[in-house]
């Protein structure tokens, strides 16, 4: 088997276990503070229908009466006509957003408008999620995964045979070394934990 087939095939295995966990609810770490991501999605439901569980499951138990209570509210200043409603609708928005953050350990900082671009990894992992398919999940991943791998594999193989007595280009195969451990090593510590603020809420 090649040098490459091998490091294909450690890099797929890896990057599978990493898909288990970027499938999760910490996914919405890095978008739940825009328009068009899931928690105000959610707000969006529950006031049309008048279901507050909708939004209870985003936010921490201690936190429900305090979205209930701003939730019984929206509604109440809905009545009052399509300014009010408006109005009303981004105060519980932007008090459940903040409540979520908050309950992640994460800072508020408003409300992207829709049409954010938000980080690629994150969208096709949301696309995957509703489409309810990981298919195109895997394959743009694992690519992106077996390319930096390949890439840095072969910078660190083409500084590997320097003269001894260079020390010059010795450093510079120690840095080439360096830079692969660790990229591959951050590879399989995300592939193998959670991210650290949800792994301490759900133990």
């Amino acid at each position: 088997m090649s040098t490459k087939s091998k490091l294909s095939g450690t890099v797929i295995v890896a990057f599978i276990a990493m898909l288990i966990w970027q499938l999760m609810p910490s996914m919405v770490l890095a978008h739940c503070d825009t328009m068009d991501g899931p928690v105000v999605k959610a707000a969006q439901k529950a006031l049309e229908t008048g279901d507050v569980n909708l939004v209870l499951i985003w936010v921490q138990p201690n936190d429900e009466s305090a979205i209930k209570d701003a939730f019984n509210k929206t509604l109440t200043v809905r009545k009052l006509g399509q300014e009010a409603q408006k109005l009303a609708d981004m105060y519980f928005f932007e008090t459940l957003v903040r409540i979520h953050r908050a309950g992640e350990g994460a800072p508020y900082t408003g409300i992207e408008p829709a049409g954010t671009v938000i980080d690629p990894g994150i969208a096709v992992a949301d696309k995957a999620v509703e489409g309810g398919s990981t298919d195109d999940l895997v394959k743009n991943m694992t690519e992106t995964v077996q390319k930096g791998v390949l890439d840095h594999f072969k910078e660190l193989r083409s500084k590997m045979n320097y003269d001894k007595d260079d020390v010059k280009a010795g450093r510079e195969y120690v840095e080439s070394y360096v830079v692969f451990i660790h990229y591959v090593e951050r590879l399989f510590q995300d592939a193998t934990t959670l991210p650290e603020e949800h792994s301490n809420k759900t133990e």
